[in-house]
């Protein structure tokens, strides 16, 4: 068995560590969040708690770790007489980004179930998680069905399997714990709000601590065992402190001046429900426990804030979680308790503090600004910047509600919101059989495939004889993501006429469409001399809009270097995610400049998404008295439609889209 890296080596991070030390504490605090760049050692200081936690007491052959002292009464493998148990280390249990509905919560044997009346019952990874710590890395790249069992477990304490009228029930109280890195896509804001703390990780940018980093990491490396030994005494000492805080938790008291303090601040952040104050009275009070202390103070409700409250202040996925810490002290202050003897807040060695909130973050830099330039005429006769032709970055106009838009016909890409697929969840639409294990049963194509076999098998009893042929699988169809791939012409035309706020502002409400709807967003840009991937095919929409908010404009309109770059980045997207099915939205006013026969030159280019029969739209941006019509022209090479700028603006480039897409089916 590899020797896990030691809890207390782990160097910096003490908010992680913390929020970690707290649910050891007090599982009811709902579990931890942990945010960050990858390379933080999220992963390492989840694995090392699991080897800091108590043994647990548990029914010997029981498969649901039943507490002898108080055993399920509904256990599966029950009943259990009360008496003693075997001890056994802590588990930890992984939960692959891949797994199954099946894996996580278990399986019902269905032929078993259909022709002997058996509840025969394979459990799942939240069964064999129960009083341990379930860990999944990288949650948000998890289904959204499988979160929501996730979190619907953690939140009641117990798992329900169902099939067909089949019900089993067992207990599944564990330590939640999630890492994630936003640069992948963000959870939901109602599933994030289902942890019960959060906390923001990132590498030290101190040199001292970076070596002392790489140091301890390498001297792991070479000998596990000898490294672990010798921070044995450390690990066995916040055990130690571990089982007392457990034991003094339910002396805690949390006074009504604290609990003023929580509600005030919860109310003062805005933040939606009441499950805010409740992790937070939770929170607060494991801190009391972790100090030694039976009353809950001011600090503890200082810190128990700024680890439970960040994420759940986000009102869209743009906006940065964090604190206003100032605020927060302001708050504090304010609604002082009187039953608090020291109102200040000053976390001391045992509870590090200001790591929950984040800080405000510098100004966005808005290029060289250099205004002096002497103005040159630009591809449609207005003037530009001279030089390289580059305009600093314009915002985006305010973004807008748009319209669904769906690729035609039905996919089996990953599961989402937004065009029709062949799904695990949604309505049933038809029977087949299984290949493989059995998942969704079809019952009546089930029984209807074993009743005209039951006299030849030799029914005698009420029960159906049943054979692994006769059991179907249910068909259903459901909503899949897609890939949303944006071709945007930031050359100098674009920028002449103040197209581009309107343009960003589009598509920045196609990015908020595509959050919700759970696609995968890129993003190409053409000017000058050349196109460039300004955000690869990702599941996060921060990135993107980041990305977009930022991007400059001028030069020359190199239109068939963008469509060539963005076919190049559908081609490796199909190789890594065949399923997924592209839209591709070119936004430009047609105009290609530079080389030989640059307009004939992009409409070969175009005519490589219709031979691969993507479904595509351009934004046609052109404006003013003389119109060339040339947007029209590479739509009817890409096998789409364009709109007209003025359209996009009216009604929404994903309204526009849906009726492209209809007019086309």
């Amino acid at each position: 068995m590899t020797t896990p890296f030691p809890f207390t080596a782990v160097v910096g991070q003490d908010d992680l560590r913390l929020a970690l030390l707290l649910n050891a504490v007090s599982p009811a605090v709902g579990g931890v969040l942990v945010r960050g760049e990858k390379g933080t050692a999220k992963s390492t200081a989840v694995r090392a708690l699991a080897a800091l936690l108590p043994e647990v007491a548990v029914v010997p052959g029981c498969r649901f770790s039943c507490d002898p002292a108080s055993p399920d009464l509904a256990c599966p493998d029950g009943p259990h007489e009360a008496g003693a148990g075997a001890g056994r280390p802590a588990r930890m249990v992984e939960l692959p980004v891949g797994a199954s509905e099946d894996r996580l919560v278990g399986a019902l044997d269905i032929e078993r179930a259909l022709s002997e009346g058996v509840k025969a019952f394979e459990p799942g990874l939240l069964a064999d998680a129960h009083r341990g710590i379930l860990y999944v890395d990288e949650v948000n790249l998890l289904h959204d069905h499988l979160v929501d069992l996730l979190l619907d477990a953690a939140a009641m304490g117990a798992s329900y399997v169902e099939r067909e009228g089949v019900s089993v029930r067992h207990a599944a109280r564990f330590l939640l714990v999630g890492t994630m890195n936003p640069e992948e896509g963000e959870l939901r804001p109602q599933l994030l709000d289902r942890f019960g703390l959060t906390v923001e990780v990132a590498a030290s940018r101190e040199p001292d601590q970076r070596v002392e980093v790489v140091r301890r990491r390498l001297a792991y490396d070479d000998d596990p065992g000898g490294f672990a030994a010798r921070w044995a005494e450390e690990e066995a000492a916040v055990r130690a402190r571990i089982i007392a805080a457990r034991e003094l938790l339910p002396s805690v008291r949390l006074g009504d001046g604290a609990l003023r303090q929580i509600a005030a601040t919860c109310a003062a952040f805005e933040v939606d429900g009441m499950r805010a104050d409740i992790v937070m009275a939770r929170t607060a009070t494991a801190l009391a426990a972790w100090a030694g202390r039976t009353d809950v103070l001011a600090e503890d409700v200082r810190q128990a804030a700024l680890l439970a409250l960040p994420h759940r202040r986000r009102r869209n996925p743009f906006d940065a979680p964090g604190l206003d810490e100032d605020k927060l002290d302001e708050t504090l202050e304010e609604f002082g308790g009187s039953d608090d003897d020291d109102p200040d807040p000053d976390p001391g060695p045992d509870g590090p503090g200001g790591g929950g909130g984040q800080p405000e973050p510098d100004d966005a830099p808005q290029g060289d600004g250099d205004t002096g330039a002497r103005p040159e005429a630009g591809e449609d006769g207005q003037p530009q910047p001279s030089g390289a032709g580059e305009q600093s970055a314009v915002r985006a106009s305010e973004p807008f509600r748009t319209k669904v838009l769906s690729v035609p016909g039905v996919g089996e890409g990953a599961a989402g919101r937004r065009s029709r697929a062949r799904t695990e969840q949604g309505r049933t639409t038809g029977a087949r059989r299984p290949r493989g294990a059995l998942t969704k049963l079809h019952l009546a194509a089930t029984v209807q495939a074993a009743a005209p076999h039951q006299r030849a098998r030799g029914r005698s009893g009420p029960g159906l004889v049943v054979r692994r042929d006769d059991l179907r699988q249910a068909t259903r169809e459901g909503r899949e993501g897609n890939l949303v791939l944006f071709v945007v012409d930031a050359s100098g035309s674009m920028a002449a006429r103040q197209r581009m706020s309107a343009v960003k502002g589009a598509v920045l409400s196609l990015l908020l469409d595509a959050y919700q709807r759970r696609d995968k967003v890129g993003l190409v840009t053409f000017r000058g001399s050349g196109a460039d991937v300004a955000l690869p095919p990702t599941s996060s929409v921060d990135a993107a809009a980041a990305r977009l908010e930022t991007l400059p404009t001028g030069g020359r309109t190199p239109l068939a270097a963008g469509l060539l770059r963005a076919h190049d980045v559908l081609r490796v997207e199909r190789l890594r995610d065949p399923a997924r099915r592209p839209l591709v939205v070119v936004v430009t006013d047609g105009r290609a400049t530079g080389g030989p026969e640059p307009v004939a030159l992009a409409g070969r280019a175009a005519r490589l998404f219709a031979a691969d029969g993507v479904a595509s739209v351009v934004v046609d941006c052109e404006s003013g008295p003389v119109r060339l019509g040339l947007a029209g022209q590479l739509a009817g090479d890409l096998g789409g439609t364009a709109v007209t700028l003025d359209e996009l603006r009216a009604d929404s480039i994903a309204g526009l889209v849906k009726d492209v897409q209809r007019r086309a089916a």
